[in-house]
């Protein structure tokens, strides 16, 4: 259903307005590059900074111009179970392939009140969700059993674990089975995250290296030694790309990539501010040696 290289898609803004021209682009270019899937309003799109409106206009044009090839998974989550339910349902009617949602940030519920969140999203919505367990934005951290019990449910379908711990992957597979669909949100470790049994990411670093993302996860998840060894040659390709999108905090740095190949603006959304000229030299240099500038 869900596998390989997905972006992190970033919002283009000009004078604070979503620039739709640079957005559209954006799709294209993914289209064009091996991309598996596309993930609008998520963290990397800014959505806590989203207006209502926006958030659904960015999924509607993604579904729009991506016209079914690849897979549009929507971020729709949010703190408030009604109102992720809201967006949830209008991605659905939108014709989204699948809802990424976030571990509800700052309230801080329990086990339970998680399990509970995501069933009543559950009940109310037809598509498959993926549940996103960030414990270093959200505080929380969703627990293996927690996340048994949910795929329980007809709509729960994955995980894009973001919590940086390996082992997790293998209690996952242990718990849940192959068909618990595991993908990383940590581009640095997706290499390891596949050999232990994942199948894909959901990616910054595929932003700016979509073809090399896609190749990478392609060969990573192979049987084949040689394929392997390839994919190993491309991830030390991207990693240095992968520590300058995290010098300071996402999106900004990557959006700077993005100004620097001519994609988009740099433009973010306070309290978001635009990257230091340190910072910078970091991101153009980790260009520079995957010679993606």
């Amino acid at each position: 259903m869900f596998k390989g290289s997905n972006v992190a898609l970033i919002t283009p803004f000009n004078n604070n307005g979503l620039d739709e021209d640079a957005y559209i682009k954006l799709i294209h270019f993914h289209m064009d590059n091996g991309t598996s899937g596309l993930v609008p309003a998520g963290t990397t799109g800014e959505s806590p900074t989203l207006s209502h409106e926006e958030h659904q206009r960015v999924i509607d044009l993604c579904i729009k111009e991506s016209n079914g090839k690849i897979p549009v998974i929507a971020g729709t989550g949010s703190n408030s179970t009604e109102e992720a339910i809201s967006l949830t349902s209008h991605a659905e009617k939108a014709g989204a392939n699948g809802a990424l949602i976030v571990t509800p940030y700052y309230n801080k519920p329990t086990q339970e009140g998680l399990y509970q969140h995501y069933k009543a999203i559950n009940d109310k919505c037809g598509i498959p969700i993926l549940i996103y367990n960030i414990p270093g934005r959200s505080v929380i951290d969703m627990s293996v059993d927690t996340m048994a019990r949910l795929f329980e449910l007809k709509n729960i379908v994955g995980v894009k674990d973001a919590t940086g711990d390996l082992n997790r992957v293998e209690q996952q597979l242990s718990k849940m089975g192959k068909e618990f669909i595991q993908m990383t949100g940590n581009d640095d470790n997706a290499f390891e995250f596949n050999k232990r049994g994942g199948i894909g990411a959901i990616s910054v670093t595929a932003n700016l290296a979509p073809k090399l993302c896609s190749d990478f996860q392609k060969l990573s998840t192979s049987k084949n030694e040689d394929e392997l060894v390839e994919a190993k040659r491309l991830d030390d390709i991207l990693q240095p790309v992968h520590t300058a999108m995290f010098v300071e905090s996402n999106p900004s740095p990557v959006k700077y990539g993005a100004k620097l190949m001519n994609l988009c603006d740099d433009e973010v959304r306070l309290p978001l501010v635009k990257i230091t000229d340190n910072t910078k030299a970091i991101v153009k240099k980790a260009l520079e040696s995957a010679k993606l500038i």
